[in-house]
């Protein structure tokens, strides 16, 4: 696990570049230099006299044009190709997307849990959130694209061309780091972890896309629908055609994601992600059990069950204890548990910070009885909110030059991460009565409180999501 080690050096370059500082006009090592233009790249792109042919340009098919159904197994199966045949380098550079990516998950769920109330619960996909910006990143010509590059962490304003971030790079790293996830249960392992992600492209009428840039994201979403609808008219019916197109071809039963959309915008971005793991182990207990959403209020829920040796620790002076349970060979399940419901918040600011990874290697193993809720986690988020309230409402807006996208007039509006997390057991129903873990040794843990979780691939250190539990009945 190399690369977690390595998460406060990139957490001080990414502030650095978040700061606006970056380094004189002098020749040095860039500091991501698997993740920017290379020499030869540059050359290439610099030379004189060499006119390059306008891009290809398409309108989207109507939102009524109907679409094949999303094939989860399918999309299983090229992210576990993407990894069979990896070089260094490229395991390099995953890692430090998977850095980069860390330090903006933790800084914009902060901004997150601090506009939604502690009890609503949250999840949140880092990777989802950095493969978005990225995206844009693509699209974006100066000043935009120089602005989304700082954003994203790596420092290179005023640098030259081989400090430019290469967004084909970072787009594979990112598909690297998706396939990484599922890539260890194995086609026949129990345990295999399932992660699907579908991009929507809404666009007004007559809204013409480069073809370069809808390509382009099909190396970290292969599939991408560019869909026309009337977004003016009736923002309602817009938003509720979205809804029910995005249904109809995922099946996944996320809620209602898109609400009333702007009148006045051209372009929506949304991404879709659907994540289903299975706890190697663990039983489905019978019945509904209680949990707790504060000291007088409880919920009947489904409850798992499992025993076996996984690594704990328990913070005395920060009042928490971390269980970390492993989905697959190199993913584990991170599990954070005030020791008093109401320190929940608190424990929240203190653990999902840039020194996470760091804190994590205070784990050690142990015998283990959990006890925890089954989960179907719903979350949607805009982008847009979350950017303005980084005091960066501008960054997406109506001036932004987003000329790789599109020639027209174009103007974003919503950019969502819309998130389906679903956990579950291996195993089948426990019997009625449930054998008690043999032998002092074994610590029982029972999550029937509000708890935080976190996902982590081990190769690229890279946290795929962030969450909290707190009311496993109220509705994203």
């Amino acid at each position: 696990m190399a690369p977690a080690g390595l998460s406060l050096g990139a957490a001080v370059l990414c502030l650095l570049a978040w700061a606006g500082l970056a380094a004189g006009d002098r020749v040095y090592v860039h500091p991501f230099h698997l993740l920017v233009y290379s020499k030869s790249n540059c050359d290439q792109l610099e030379k004189p006299n060499v006119e390059t042919p306008p891009d290809p340009t398409f309108t989207p098919v109507p939102i009524q044009t109907k679409s094949p159904p999303v094939d989860e197994e399918a999309l299983w199966e090229q992210l576990v190709r993407a990894t069979e045949k990896l070089e260094a380098e490229d395991r390099l550079r995953a890692s430090e997307v998977g850095l980069l990516l860390n330090f903006m998950g933790f800084h914009m769920y902060k901004t997150l849990s601090e506009v939604r109330s502690v009890a609503s619960g949250a999840v949140f996909s880092p990777v989802a959130l950095f493969s978005t910006l990225t995206s844009f990143y693509m699209g974006a010509a100066d000043p935009t694209a120089s602005r989304l590059q700082a954003f994203l962490g790596v420092p290179g304003e005023n640098q030259g061309c081989t400090s430019r971030l290469d967004g084909h790079k970072v787009l594979s790293s990112l598909r690297t780091i998706q396939g990484l996830l599922v890539a260890q249960g194995g086609a026949g392992s129990q345990a295999r972890l399932l992660l699907s992600t579908v991009a929507g492209l809404f666009t007004a009428p007559g809204l013409r896309l480069k073809q370069p840039f809808v390509q382009g994201l099909s190396s970290v979403t292969p599939i991408t629908l560019p869909r026309s609808l009337d977004l003016s008219t009736d923002p309602d019916l817009a938003a509720e055609k979205i809804n029910r197109f995005m249904q109809a071809v995922t099946g996944w039963n996320m809620g209602r994601p898109m609400t009333a959309v702007s009148p006045d915008s051209t372009l929506l971005f949304n991404a879709y992600v659907h994540f289903q793991g299975k706890m190697k182990g663990f039983s489905l207990l019978p019945g509904l059990k209680e949990f707790w959403v504060d000291n007088t209020t409880s919920v009947s829920v489904p409850m798992l069950s499992g025993t076996g040796t996984f690594h704990y620790w328990r913070d005395k002076q920060n009042n928490l204890s971390v269980t970390r349970v492993p989905l697959s060979a190199n993913t584990y399940l991170l599990l954070i548990q005030p020791h008093h419901t109401l320190d929940l918040r608190k424990v929240e600011a203190l653990t999902f910070q840039h020194n996470f990874l760091t804190r994590m290697k205070n784990l050690s193993p142990r015998a283990i009885h959990l006890t925890m809720p089954q989960l179907t986690l719903k979350a949607s988020y805009d982008l847009q909110d979350l950017l303005a309230q980084a005091k960066l409402p501008t960054l997406l807006g109506a001036e932004a030059n987003l000329g790789k996208i599109s020639d027209d007039n174009l103007r974003v509006g919503k950019v969502l991460n819309s998130i389906l997390f679903e956990l579950k057991a291996d195993g089948e129903q426990a019997p009625e009565s449930v054998s008690q873990p043999a032998g002092p040794e074994t610590l029982e843990v029972i999550l029937n409180s509000p708890f935080l979780l976190a996902v982590l691939e081990r190769n690229s250190a890279a946290l795929h999501f962030l969450g909290r539990v707190s009311n496993l009945l109220s509705a994203e």
